[in-house]
């Protein structure tokens, strides 16, 4: 059985100076789960994004080929009819 990988505790980086998780007070500590839980949600966000920017785009498309071939009944907003 292979044996679990240990994570190399997180260390922050700031202008340059590298500090180590464990090392930090707690308040220092809250406010880098902050950092670390919206660049999360931000990611997530963009993700989502992405997804949607294409799915607007795929049935838009999707619209105008049906439009184009000719499954709708109304053409330059006149009915087929007049």
């Amino acid at each position: 059985m292979a044996k679990p990988k240990k994570e190399a505790p997180p260390v922050v980086t700031v202008d340059d100076v590298e500090y180590k998780h464990e090392d930090l007070n707690d308040e220092q500590k809250v406010i880098y789960a902050h950092i670390a839980d919206l660049q999360r949600k931000s990611n997530t966000t963009r993700f989502n994004l992405d997804q949607l920017k294409v799915g607007l785009d795929a049935f838009g498309e999707m619209l105008v080929k049906s439009l184009k071939n000719g499954n709708d009944k109304v053409e330059n907003g006149k009915d087929d009819e007049n």
